[in-house]
């Protein structure tokens, strides 16, 4: 195998340049956000609570822009059966920072919060929240292994270095300046990641557009020249499974940890919903040039290329597509910015998957489930362990497991299916429990994993209506595999079912202890008649560190949609200060 020199020397370059910033980023900011109470671990955290728009908006955008969102949206766009169509991450991403700015930033913010799971915690005690911890731990580690996969599969493409080398060096380069410096790291390299995939990507579209084996893309995007037209289309039977996937997208993208995280570390309430539309925007800036790379793709005559007389999607390498026409139909020094883009894509959402578990974890399960006396001091080395514990283990499922998109489609679903109805509930809904919590949780489980994983060969046991079985064809063996496709949207209606069930079972279980139809002694999860007992968290042991939050943001939060249906829908058990708050008061900024 030949090793291109000046491909590894530019990446060599690209490498040390993040590892200084970040070491950079973590020694000038190495005494912010830390107040006089010292809570260096919260500093680790949510970077003191300081992060500004300029940082702030590049750093959520990076985040969301990683390497599988680059390469799956050139990827889905090159696809003869789906094309434009069904790329929705850009949008479907867009939409769920726009959502999440206007209904889920400003409450978990103005209560100042570390985590995600803090609400949960707070409402439906630890044990809850520690079962919680479990599909959102599961969607960041495997999300972390799955692109980091998709790095080494790109950089033997146009590098030809091995692949277990080069997951292992980015990842030990991203786990080494997240355990330095924590978020603020990782929020001063996402600047410059962010800058790297922008001018990488739109560097390599003039002269992939240019090369005369490329048809015209707006030709291609109508005709079938080489293959069908890249803006694709959706069938009639397929519209249902279309919008399951795109809810999918939309509400399932804001339960994640590296979301909220940088939701809580803005200096403000409103600052975090500013954040969350910058975002919106760059994400679907940052998909143009991937877009167009996909359409390239669908446009080239791959037998007047050096990659050969069969094109990718009849070698089973449509995933790599951006890799490919980076190799193929641009000139060598070009297609190793385009390299530098992948790589950059990658570190600035790996070092935010692993930031936001060991948080979670230091946090949610050591210090509050775990041992609430233990020190700051402790709060940090066990972040710091877990960001390599975490780290690891993402590196050796991305180089070990041939499973690990699988693994990450079915624990992002998990996410949706059970997080979210789970978010709806704690913050919005009145009178939730956690009796209703765990049959919610329990309810969107089997109706996700009875619906079986293709991508897992994981059967189904539960056939929703207008199922069929599909088949695969691998072009490269000749085997034909044959999966179940589930075209009933049944993500969406397990994440809707979870939800009911939540709601209905939280006020049976009060109804029946309140009216004594059940004893109280059978309160076993102390969440109806022991409610303030050691097992639901108390606000003090949750927020113990308010420095940085403005006085007027600790009162109740009008929601966006009106003070009236805001005062009907907030769940004031969560967000007042007072048992006996009723409505929410107005929001008043600085």
């Amino acid at each position: 195998m030949t090793i291109h020199v000046e491909g590894l020397v530019a990446i060599v370059i690209f490498y040390l340049v993040i590892l200084f910033v970040g070491i950079w980023a973590a020694w000038k900011n190495k005494n912010s956000g830390v107040g006089e109470s010292g809570d260096r671990s919260e500093s680790i955290m949510v970077g003191g609570r300081d992060i500004g728009l300029f940082v702030g908006g590049f750093t959520m955008t990076a985040t969301w822009v990683g390497g599988g969102y680059i390469n799956g949206t050139a990827e889905y766009v090159y696809l003869p059966d789906y094309g434009l169509a069904w790329a929705q991450a850009p949008f479907g991403y867009a939409l769920s920072l726009v959502v999440g700015g206007l209904f889920f930033a400003k409450p978990m913010r103005s209560r100042g919060y570390v985590t995600m799971l803090d609400p949960f915690q707070q409402m439906y005690g630890k044990r809850m929240g520690g079962l919680l911890f479990i599909p959102a731990l599961m969607g960041e580690i495997f999300w972390s292994a799955a692109i980091l996969s998709a790095l080494g599969a790109t950089l033997s493409v146009i590098v030809d270095i091995n692949i277990d080398i080069s997951v292992v060096l980015s990842a030990l380069i991203a786990i080494f300046y997240t355990l330095v410096g924590g978020l603020y790291s990782v929020a001063y390299t996402d600047v410059v990641q962010l800058f790297c995939i922008f001018l990488g990507l739109w560097i390599s579209v003039p002269f992939a557009l240019s090369n005369p084996v490329v048809s015209d893309i707006t030709v291609t995007a109508k005709e079938k020249i080489y293959q069908s037209p890249w803006l694709g289309k959706i069938k009639p039977e397929d519209r249902w499974l279309w919008v399951d996937n795109f809810f999918l997208l939309m509400l399932g993208g804001i339960p994640w940890q590296v979301y909220f995280q940088r939701v809580l570390s803005a200096s403000s309430a409103t600052y975090a919903q500013v954040l969350s539309f910058l975002a919106a925007f760059g994400c679907l800036v940052m998909a143009v040039p991937s877009v167009l790379i996909g359409a390239i793709g669908a446009s080239t005559d791959w037998n007047k290329t050096t990659y050969g007389p069969i094109a990718p999607k009849d070698k089973d390498d449509s995933d790599k597509i951006l890799p490919i026409v980076l190799q193929h139909l641009c000139p060598p020094y070009i297609s190793f910015f385009g390299l530098g883009a992948v790589s950059a894509a990658v570190m600035s959402s790996a070092d935010s998957s692993i930031l936001s578990a060991s948080s979670m974890f230091a946090r949610n399960i050591y210090q509050l489930a775990l041992r609430q006396s233990a020190s700051d001091r402790e709060i940090v080395w066990v972040m710091r362990v877990t960001i390599f514990v975490f780290g690891a283990i993402a590196t050796a499922m991305a180089l070990l497991t041939g499973s690990v998109y699988g693994l990450w489609y079915l624990s992002s679903d998990l996410v949706y299916v059970i997080i979210f109805p789970q978010l709806l509930s704690v913050l919005f809904v009145k009178g939730t429990n956690t009796y209703g919590s765990v049959a919610g949780y329990i309810f969107g489980f089997l109706l996700r994993i009875g619906g079986g994983e293709p991508y897992l060969k994981l059967p189904p046991f539960i056939y929703y209506p207008n199922w069929v079985i599909e088949e695969k064809i691998h072009h490269l063996t000749g085997n034909v595999e044959y999966f179940v496709l589930q075209r009933f949207p049944f993500k969406s209606m397990s994440m809707v079912a979870s939800f009911l069930a939540n709601v209905a079972f939280s006020y049976i279980a009060k109804y029946l202890f309140e009216t004594g139809m059940l004893s109280h002694k059978y309160d076993f999860l102390d969440a109806v008649v022991s409610k303030h007992s050691k097992e639901i968290m108390d606000k003090a042991t949750l927020v113990s560190n308010t420095d940085n939050i403005i006085l007027s943001e600790l009162a109740p939060v009008t929601q966006a949609i009106g003070a009236s249906i805001a005062g009907t829908f907030t769940n004031t058990e969560a967000l007042s200060d007072d048992e006996g708050a009723s409505s929410p008061e107005p929001f008043h900024s600085k």
